[in-house]
């Protein structure tokens, strides 16, 4: 299991602040966006800096965080 601090970095140097992969310049809403539409595949392709590991791991902590929320 990965933190969010080992995968996500936000850094008003870069993308404005914007959360980015860590050691990217990738928008973390950008794989969502992605995911709305279209596959995970096509992200990883569009984006080949982002590992599928990566990517994977950030979509696990998202499912986490929103079930944690709405968890009674």
């Amino acid at each position: 299991m990965h933190s969010a601090e080992a995968l996500v970095v936000t850094d008003k140097d870069i993308l404005g602040g914007t959360p980015v992969f860590k050691g990217t310049r990738v928008a973390v809403k950008t794989l969502f966006a992605y995911l709305e539409e279209s596959s995970l595949d096509d992200f990883l392709q569009g984006y080949p800096s982002v590992s599928k590991q990566q990517a994977e791991a950030v979509i696990e902590l998202a499912a986490q965080k929103f079930l944690s929320e709405v968890a009674l």
